[in-house]
């Protein structure tokens, strides 16, 4: 089945104390756009990647992907990271059958993870990658006090990669505006339009990088050969 990654990176990188794209903050020497790319490049074989880019920030994006892949086509995305995605699905070849969503700001992400995610999506039609809690988490209502405390066996943390057939995030994506900006990721939407999506085991080392002690961490990392 013919794969296409999508990659969401219109985002600003404030809580990075940065003022330039997320996407576009270096990490070990190299911005992180660059190392998600070079780490998902050999997914998708020959199908070019689509990365979804602030207004104004084309240029900028282009220098930083061509030293490690010449087949992206560049979108630019929306003041949400809902509109970014949608921008980057109207871009998919007409012959892709399964679209892997990733964030920029994951970027060392195994590739044998999403490969089990692209696995069960052949299989299911959707999948994300997650890892189950370990810590009891605590629901707190309006005010900051303890409402009630979720039976910790079911609760998983969320990661990307979220992968889906083609034509079932799609159909997600007509849903209402509203019903879009409700939620902040693309398996919870594809629920919400009425599709199961398989929980698939993620990783620890599928880091998020978002604040400055995220980069400090996974530097500290990088330099000890443990990514």
């Amino acid at each position: 089945m013919k794969v296409q990654v999508l990659i969401p990176a219109a985002g600003m990188g404030r809580r990075l104390g940065a003022d330039k794209p997320k996407a576009l903050v270096s990490l070990a020497g190299r911005p992180l756009i660059q190392i998600t790319l070079d780490r998902m490049g050999a997914l998708a074989g020959e199908a070019r990647a689509i990365v979804v880019y602030p207004e104004g920030f084309k240029r900028e994006f282009m220098d930083a992907i061509l030293p490690v892949q010449s087949e992206v086509s560049l979108v630019p995305g929306g003041s949400e990271r809902q509109d970014s995605v949608y921008e980057g699905l109207k871009a998919l070849d007409d012959d892709t059958e399964i679209v892997v969503i990733h964030d920029a700001a994951r970027p060392f992400v195994p590739l044998k993870a999403v490969c089990r995610a692209v696995e069960e999506t052949e299989r299911y039609g959707a999948a994300t990658l997650a890892i189950p809690v370990a810590d009891t988490m605590l629901l707190g209502d309006e005010e900051g006090f303890l409402d009630s405390t979720p039976d910790r066996s079911r609760v998983w943390a969320c990661q990307t990669p979220q992968v889906f057939r083609t034509e079932i995030i799609r159909k997600a994506y007509a849903l209402d505006g509203a019903t879009r900006k409700s939620v902040t990721d693309d398996a919870t939407l594809a629920r919400l339009a009425g599709f199961p999506v398989k929980l698939v085991m993620g990783d620890a080392m599928n880091l998020k990088i978002t604040t400055p002690d995220d980069v400090a961490y996974v530097e500290y990392l990088s330099r000890h050969g443990m990514l």
